[in-house]
């Protein structure tokens, strides 16, 4: 009987097999993750940019990178070793020998499949001669001929054959396995053990160890986790944080910490040039003794902070140090933010707890804008451009011009704005108008509603708030443009003007019938009486106090007046009744009317039950897509890594200086976005003025402000007993009725029964 035979690979052949397969699986996605992109596409892309962030720090350090980096080629080169390897054994594998094949005697014999008797007794004959081992021939070739001309001729060996695939019947099925022997051979016992203990019991262990270890000191914005805890302690401890201390507060992350991060470095040269920075700066509470802002590598941070926000020039040394900590603070402010916003959810839901105010968020919002920038808080954003000097600015603030925002630039007639600039030489005064085009300008449209209720503009106390917020960006240049068309000589649209109103006089055969003329003439003069009467009885109560005459004189002017009005009432109903329709006109009016009527309520619940669906399908479709992140370039001077723009939107009252809704930051806005900020409504009825605000994490003086009136109606009261369940007592007797007729008819067939 056939059995199972288990074998190493002696002969090498299967292990080539398995080796193949191994070396595949891993060079195929490792050249599709870690092939180097298209070089020229990304230079393309630099070259686009360079009329606008030429000037930019991240932009000249880009170009120096890619020039001198040379992990690109080491890349390509181990993936092309790893493909010549693949190759390599693909070809081994090819010209190996076949072991396993079907076995033909018609292929031994070298005859055609359904060979005759004959032809089989003839072609073995011819073959046995030649290959006989009296005569010289191969033994083992003598032994296959043997074998197929019995398997072909004798009727048990061919029947073997058939059912088999060999003449000997079944045989032992033989699976080798892809290992070679010397693996498992005795004398290698002892290194064999030892490479598998090396490798399963101390490098997996470790590798995994050291990644599990450094992956949970970080968070998932990866951020450490001590630094998270030291934002929650310090925001608790000061709810009201003002810049200065909220600097001291950044800076003392232990992401600068040598001892928490390897990236972070204490040189030798600290102790004489961060002295010799202070001095420069001035005041910057170095003898604070509170812990950690007295450690030495907070201090360093904070220094090498405010010397990028003052654009002091530094050392080489210090200036990569500079890099470092300056690129970490947009990531640290925005978890700084993250933990105001627990906290005021935690104060708003628990209460009792101490909130940040809303001047802490939004200071930490305004220093990310000044980090990217590289700018004090009480800069101009002017200094954003370039060419743009703090001598400069006397130019733009004169009493002519008034130009103290990027918009006020912006909306100057360009002659104005040429002769303001004319320090400027004609390329300098191109690239400025290059790079304020370039800037963002925002739309933003707000919705407020009541989602999931039957009236969603019936805000009642509180029910949840949902305010929908279209964001939609635009370039400055799009502002210039409207510039120009403003400034447009006004005679072509006057003239325009004049030949609408022209147009638009009423032709012959649109004049309105003489009685409904009438009728109009009727009622303006009724108003105009009535409204003259109202005057002279408002007189009349003033000069009443003082003078008993005149406020008779009045009445009986007021009672002459009344009499006109009944006069004017009397020929409008005469000539009501002559414009009178039969009854039947009358009806059919009144159906038509109740129709459109209908048919609008219709029409609006169906408009609104559409709006529903579409606002449902878009919020699937966005929990559902995953848009990109990169949106587009930020123009900053002074920031040694591309930034891409991105914004907060949230809902604050700021009378309270509460957060109303949590900061939404907005990471896809490349055209247009819509944005939902939810909040509950106030428990107390009232109009509230709330505030929806949109701030850059990456601009000064981009920010807008838009108020949102909030008038907050009582809820509705609970039916106690809805009418659907409201039964007749009628129906009840009747129930009752019918319960005791088939309890009696029961009875009585049990009695019979009986």
């Amino acid at each position: 009987m056939a059995g199972q035979q288990f074998q190493y690979d002696d002969s090498g052949n299967t292990f080539f097999y398995f080796l193949t397969s191994f070396v595949g699986l891993i060079v195929i996605p490792a050249t599709y993750y870690l092939w180097p992109r298209d070089q020229n596409a990304e230079q393309l892309r630099l070259k686009s940019l360079r009329r606008v962030h030429g000037r930019c720090l991240w932009y000249r350090l880009r170009l120096m990178k890619s020039q001198q980096s040379i992990v690109p080629t080491l890349k390509k080169a181990a993936l092309l070793f790893g493909w010549a390897v693949f190759l390599f054994l693909a070809y081994k594998v090819s010209k190996l020998d076949r072991e396993y094949q079907e076995y033909n005697p018609y292929e031994v014999l070298n005859l055609e499949s359904g060979a005759s008797i004959a032809e089989i007794k003839k072609q073995y004959r011819v073959l046995s001669l030649k290959h006989h081992p009296d005569k010289g021939g191969d033994e083992a070739m003598f032994m296959k001929l043997a074998k197929a001309y019995s398997a072909l001729t004798n009727e048990e060996s061919r029947n073997n054959w058939q059912l088999y695939g060999n003449p000997d019947g079944p045989r032992v099925t033989s699976f080798g396995i892809a290992l070679p022997a010397w693996i498992v051979d005795q004398k290698n016992s002892m290194l064999v053990l030892l490479v598998y203990g090396l490798a399963f019991m101390v490098i997996l262990p470790v590798v995994v160890g050291t990644w599990w270890y450094r992956s949970i000191r970080y968070s998932g914005d990866q951020i450490l986790i001590n630094t998270t805890q030291l934002f929650m302690h310090f925001m608790y401890k000061t709810p009201t944080m003002n810049m200065k201390r909220l600097v001291m507060v950044l800076t003392a992350a232990f992401e600068f910490d040598p001892r928490s991060n390897k990236e972070a470095i204490i040189r030798p040269t600290d102790n004489i040039e961060v002295p010799q920075l202070i001095r420069e700066l001035g005041n910057i509470n170095v003898k604070k003794k509170e812990p950690p802002f007295c450690y030495p590598y907070s201090l360093k941070a904070r220094v090498l902070l405010l010397t990028h926000l003052a654009r002091m020039d530094v050392s080489e040394n210090v200036e990569e140090d500079q890099r470092f900590v300056v690129k970490k603070g947009p990531a640290l402010l925005q978890e700084m933010i993250n933990v105001g916003c627990q906290l005021t959810m935690m104060a708003t839901s628990r209460g009792g707890l101490r909130a940040p105010r809303l001047t802490s968020i939004e200071n930490c919002m305004k220093l990310s804008q000044m980090v990217v920038q590289g700018l004090e808080e009480a800069k101009s954003p002017l200094l954003q451009l370039p060419h743009f000097e703090e001598e400069h600015l006397r130019y733009c603030i004169s009493k002519k011009y008034k130009v103290r925002t990027l918009q006020d630039l912006v909306s100057l007639k360009d002659s104005d704005r040429r002769n303001m600039l004319r320090f400027l030489g004609e390329e300098k005064y191109e690239e400025v108008l290059a790079v304020l085009a370039s800037f963002p300008y925002i739309n933003m449209e707000t919705k407020l509603q009541v989602l999931d209720d039957e009236d969603s503009n019936n805000i009642t106390a509180g029910s949840i708030v949902t305010v929908t917020v279209t964001l939609t960006r635009k370039r400055m240049s799009e502002m210039f443009e409207k510039e120009e068309n403003a400034s447009l000589p006004t005679e072509e649209t006057n003239a325009e003007e004049q030949g609408d109103a022209k147009s638009n006089k009423t032709k012959v055969w649109q004049n309105k019938s003489k009685g409904a003329k009438k009728a109009a003439k009727s009622k303006k003069k009724k108003l105009t009486k009535k409204k003259s009467v109202t005057q002279q009885q408002a007189k009349g109560d003033k000069a009443k106090q003082a003078n008993g005459n005149v406020a008779g004189n009045d009445v009986a002017a007021a009672s002459k007046a009344e009499e006109d009005d009944l006069s004017d009432k009397g020929s409008e109903s005469d000539e009501a009744e002559g414009n009178k329709d039969s009854p039947s006109e009358r009806d059919e009016d009144s159906d038509k009317q109740s129709d459109t009527e209908v048919d609008e309520i219709a029409g609006d619940d169906e408009e609104e039950w559409e709006a529903l669906q579409q606002s449902i399908q878009r919020r699937e479709r966005a929990l559902l897509e995953t848009k990109s992140k990169v949106t587009h370039p930020v123009y900053s001077l002074y920031f040694p890594e591309e930034k891409q723009e991105w914004w907060w939107l949230y809902i604050a009252d700021r009378k309270e200086q509460t957060l109303v809704s949590m900061p939404n930051h907005v990471c896809t806005l490349k055209d247009t976005e819509e944005v939902e900020l939810k909040f509950p409504a106030p428990s107390k009825t009232g109009n509230y003025q709330y505030s929806v605000i949109l701030r850059s994490d990456s601009f000064m003086g981009l920010d807008q402000i838009k108020p949102l009136k909030l008038e907050v109606h009582e809820a509705k009261a609970m039916v106690d007993n809805h009418p659907q369940w409201d039964i007749p007592e009628t129906e009840e007797e009747e129930d009752d009725q019918e319960d005791s007729d088939g309890i009696e008819e029961s009875e009585e067939d049990e009695e019979d029964n009986d």
